[in-house]
């Protein structure tokens, strides 16, 4: 794979943009599939991996980021990194969770690739739109990082970059939101690396196969700054901290989860 250089200049005066650090789960035939996107304000990028790495620092954690290196001798620099996402109002988590046995294969040429691509745009889009409604007066632009997508298709990146601003456009006009989507190896990106690990918990939740006790404490400590029981639920659409949205097609029978409401035990303040 060949990966674009990135060159990492301000945005214009008065442009607001965005960085959305994403990963994905489940591409080896899980039962569910998923992607999240972590969202932050482009200058907050600094401050946020100066606060990664004293975190490190302080349990002198080296290791990467991520949901399958949660072990018993570093639960406590995962539930700091955990309560810190929460504690941190300009940090916001959004995920898509998909069955992969509801998806008509037929609606996306009979590939399961093509069809988790169109669901990764899907959810970034949906949020993109959210996003420029909400701050209709501002001009805004997106960065997209990404950890190398698994896909059959070259430039995986660009063509999500090509289609999200297409789908964009129909709605919003002559605008190009999604700047640029990079493809970054999540071992030098700490955004994509709590992605990562907030995506892992959710989606080992619905697959139901996390059984490690430490794993399943951090779980249960993720759900408890929802003020939730477990992580096996979807939230409202308007959710805006911990935003988990569940592909539910209603021809396809009854929902396997119950939508359950947010009470974050540290409440969102202002725009962040």
């Amino acid at each position: 794979m060949t990966v674009e250089l990135e060159i990492d200049i301000e945005p214009p005066p008065g442009v607001l943009r965005w960085l959305i650090s994403c990963d994905e789960s489940g591409v080896d035939g899980s039962q569910f599939y998923g992607f999240g996107s972590l969202w932050m304000k482009w200058q907050r990028r600094g401050e946020f991996h100066a606060a990664i790495k004293e975190l490190r620092e302080r349990h002198g954690y080296s290791a990467e980021i991520k949901w399958t290196n949660v072990r018993p001798r570093y639960i406590a620099f995962y539930r700091d990194l955990v309560d810190f996402f929460f504690r941190t109002n300009w940090l916001v988590f959004h995920c898509l969770v998909v069955r992969k046995a509801k998806v008509k294969k037929e609606l996306h040429r009979g590939s399961f690739d093509l069809a988790r691509q169109k669901h990764f745009t899907m959810l970034l889009t949906n949020k993109i739109k959210r996003c420029l409604r909400t701050h209709k007066g501002r001009e805004q632009t997106f960065r997209i990082w990404v950890d190398p997508i698994a896909s059959s298709y070259k430039k995986a990146d660009e063509v999500v970059e090509i289609i999200a601003n297409r789908v964009l456009r129909r709605v919003f006009g002559e605008v190009r939101p999604v700047d640029k989507v990079f493809t970054h190896d999540s071992k030098e990106k700490a955004s994509i690396q709590l992605c990562d690990l907030l995506l892992g918990a959710v989606m080992a939740a619905w697959r139901q196969e996390a059984s490690a006790a430490v794993k399943l404490d951090l779980q249960k400590c993720i759900a408890d700054y929802l003020t939730w029981p477990d992580l096996r639920s979807d939230t409202h659409r308007d959710e805006r901290k911990f935003n988990i949205w569940y592909f539910y097609d209603p021809s396809q029978g009854d929902r396997e989860v119950e939508t359950r409401q947010v009470k974050l035990v540290h409440p969102l303040e202002g725009a962040g």
